[in-house]
């Protein structure tokens, strides 16, 4: 798996870096399929922005979110996404079961 960690107008320090990893280490310890990761951390006016894709197979989940602090905006954006995968796994799982209950039995 592929993490790139890019700052707009913010210096991404050792700090940040570990906090981010260790955040989405949560996310991905429910998914396997994740080839790669882009962070993007940014600064606009007052506002600390946090963005993330994350490219599985098949699937590219987006989300981003907006916070007074960086670290709540972190907090947020991998909880959001961790939602996402969730579902999305959801739905796989799902869809596999469904191509498994409809195959018919050859006589």
């Amino acid at each position: 798996m592929n993490l790139n960690i890019t700052g707009r107008h913010v210096e991404v320090t050792p700090a940040i870096r570990d906090y981010v990893t260790s955040k989405l280490d949560r996310v991905i310890r429910h998914f396997d399929n994740v080839t790669s990761v882009t962070v993007i951390l940014s600064v606009e006016k007052l506002k600390q922005k946090a963005e993330v894709t994350l490219h599985v197979r098949g699937k590219d989940l987006f989300v981003e979110s907006d916070d007074a602090d960086l670290y709540a905006a972190i907090d947020s954006m991998t909880d959001k996404l961790d939602r996402q995968v969730q579902k999305y796994k959801q739905k796989q799982s799902e869809h596999n079961h469904e191509s498994l209950k409809h195959q018919v039995p050859e006589a």
